[in-house]
């Protein structure tokens, strides 16, 4: 705080710090660590000039290191007695090594960390986990608990997650993935836990499957449950009870869950119609459980992915009540079995519609027309793995599509013919994304930015070999992708500089884990779609929010 002395003190140990100590993972097993030694618990050097820094309050200093990352937290604890302090009953949120070796340091760790409130115990699972006793001596030092994610915690039973349940009633999201408790320990968090508002499933192996499945819910936190998630459950209908029973619900995920789903979904509609979002992957369903699915009349988003028995009559059905969707995502799983009917009746019934992903369908320049003629506030369009999408449906979409702002295209036909639409068409159009197409070239995409400067344009044609540093001046490369940037303005492009010289010094440690995530993210297949989807949905909020 303007001292130099006190700054140069907190920085040497930083370094000390930084030099001695290994990289530590995100998800760490956090021991007790003893403070350095001081001899006054309000200073932190001996002598010199005052230090301002010891005369801020308890609370600015928490504000501060809530601003501050775990390993930054972790070493600020260390500076002196009142850090250590102050940072352990700040800390809301911990995450933990769930092993066995966690038992005995349960009682120090939450003693120290008594206002955590977020709790995520995560073990390898090559090892042994946590079992009841330590789950119940957290629930007993951490009352407060509203959020508690569980992985590989394969020891925990049903006594333990209903001892727990008893002693953290003020639960208000629960994740659990790959442990063994069945459903006598999920019931008891829903009956217990009343305030409960997400749940999260994966793959829990305590349910037992066939006829003998207990069936699990709806408890007394039906009531207040907000969203359920399902993922790769062996018997995930089970859960029937408790969807059925959360008359409040808005958000159903169903994730690769055995089963047919389709008199379930009808079951459930009958008696939730408060469902704003539905996801649907890889999921036994047919046009009967889309048309069961109509009867919420609210419903805003709905994916689609990998249900081949789902068509066009289905999709009609679904639009002709559903008409306040506003983001589609299908994936059609090359099956044809959706296509142009479907989507024109979306776009005549769906007037709304703001986001559109298809990926593995074929539409053809009629749909698309419709599309862009009837939904206006169209926004964002993703077409991937589509063999009719070429430039004719390309310069139809530049223009009819007014309002697009985000355009992404991946393995379509599609050359250097479709941008040049592009130049002229889309008025509102800032970003376009462009992955697998083997007929758009660099001088394409340069082209393009050159001709629409306001317009980001992002090129990866599949290949792993570096294109030439010449492309373009504007261009930043990556292996087969170069994005083509707006020009900067004076203060962006004092930034950048600032970014670059940063860049620079950290160039040599990261070249390599840059090179491997690149290379991960060319394996990425669907998540490039909805990556990109999310970047942009969570962009156009952040704009209307403030």
């Amino acid at each position: 705080m303007g001292q130099s002395t006190s700054t140069a003190a907190i920085s040497s140990r930083r370094e000390i710090n930084h030099s001695n100590r290994p990289k530590s993972k995100s998800t760490a097993l956090i021991c007790p660590m003893q403070p350095l030694e001081d001899n006054d618990d309000n200073e932190i050097i001996d002598g010199g000039d005052p230090d301002y820094i010891s005369e801020l309050p308890d609370e600015c200093l928490a504000c501060i290191f809530q601003s501050l990352n775990s390993g930054e937290r972790k070493r600020c604890s260390l500076v002196c007695h009142r850090w250590f302090r102050v940072e352990g009953q700040s800390r809301h949120r911990l995450s933990l090594n769930a092993q066995s070796e966690l038992y005995p340091l349960i009682d120090s760790l939450f003693s120290r960390f008594d206002s955590v409130t977020k709790l995520a115990l995560k073990c390898d699972r090559r090892s042994a986990s946590i079992c009841d006793d330590a789950l119940v001596q957290i629930s007993r030092k951490c009352r407060n608990l509203t959020r508690l994610k569980l992985r590989a915690c394969r020891e925990l039973t049903d006594a333990g997650m209903d001892a727990f349940a008893k002693n953290c009633k003020g639960l208000k999201k629960l994740s659990c993935g790959s442990c063994t408790f069945g459903a006598k320990g999920m019931n008891a968090v829903l009956e217990n836990c009343s305030s409960l508002e997400e749940l999260s499933v994966k793959r829990l192996r305590g349910i037992t499957d066939g006829a003998t499945a207990e069936p699990i819910g709806p408890g007394a936190a039906a009531s207040s449950l907000k969203t359920i998630c399902l993922k790769e459950l062996y018997n995930g209908q089970c859960f029937g009870p408790l969807i059925t029973g959360a008359k409040n619900l808005k958000t159903l995920k169903l994730y690769r869950c055995s089963g047919d789903w389709d008199k379930l979904l009808q079951s459930v509609t009958e008696h939730v119609t408060s469902l704003i979002e539905i996801h649907l992957e890889r999921l036994q369903v047919s046009d009967v459980g889309l048309l069961a699915i109509s009867n919420c009349s609210d419903l805003e988003i709905l994916h689609l992915v990998k249900t081949p028995e789902c068509t066009n009559n289905g999709l009609l059905s679904l639009s002709e009540r559903c008409k306040h969707l506003r983001k589609l995502h299908i994936d059609g799983w090359k099956a044809n079995r959706i296509g142009d009917e479907g989507l024109i009746a979306v776009s005549k019934n769906c007037g709304n519609l703001q986001e559109l992903v298809l990926i593995g369908v074929n539409p053809t320049k009629q749909s698309l027309e419709s599309l862009a003629t009837n939904c206006k506030n169209l926004e964002r369009l993703a077409l991937c793995g589509s063999d009719t999408v070429g430039d004719p449906e390309i310069s139809c979409i530049a223009a009819k599509c007014i309002a697009l702002k985000k355009l992404c295209i991946k393995s379509c036909p599609v050359s250097n013919q479709g941008l040049e639409a592009l130049a002229n068409g889309c008025p509102s159009l800032v970003k376009v994304k462009l992955k697998k197409c083997r007929a758009v070239t660099m001088e394409g995409a340069e082209w393009l930015k050159n001709n629409r400067e306001s317009l980001a344009v992002n090129l990866d044609n599949g290949e792993t070999e570096q294109q030439d540093a010449s492309a373009s001046d504007g261009a930043q490369e990556n292996g087969g992708a170069a994005e083509f940037l707006p020009p900067a303005v004076p203060s962006q492009m004092a930034a950048a500089a600032a970014a670059a010289v940063a860049a620079n010094n950290m160039a040599r440690s990261t070249s390599r884990s840059s090179s491997m995530k690149w290379r991960l993210g060319l394996l990425s297949g669907r998540s490039f779609v909805a990556c990109t989807l999310r970047r942009w949905s969570s962009a156009n909020s952040n704009g209307r929010g403030s």
